[in-house]
């Protein structure tokens, strides 16, 4: 799991079967003290309820396509919870 923030939105005019209704964010990952680090991503939005300047996890890869219903659906990233509070 890596830590981001959500910086945006993407609006896709077309999905594959199993991402209808999903909501693709962009998030910029962060280090541990909450600096940008690398390049923004798109994420998936599997909480549903993720938006624009909240601090959130996400996860990559195999775990990202395990994240969503149905699972194994084409993503990359995906969003999988909402940091409430970050201690040092």
């Amino acid at each position: 799991m890596q830590l981001g923030r959500v910086t945006g939105t993407v609006v896709a005019t077309m999905k594959v079967d199993g991402l209808e209704g999903v909501r693709f964010l962009v998030v910029q990952p962060l280090d541990e003290e909450q600096q940008p680090s690398g390049r923004a991503v798109i994420a998936a939005d599997a909480l549903h309820t993720a938006g624009p300047g909240e601090l959130i996890y996400f996860v990559a890869s195999r775990e990202a396509a395990e994240a969503l219903e149905p699972r194994f659906v084409p993503v990359d990233h995906a969003i999988v919870g909402i940091v409430d509070e970050v201690y040092p």
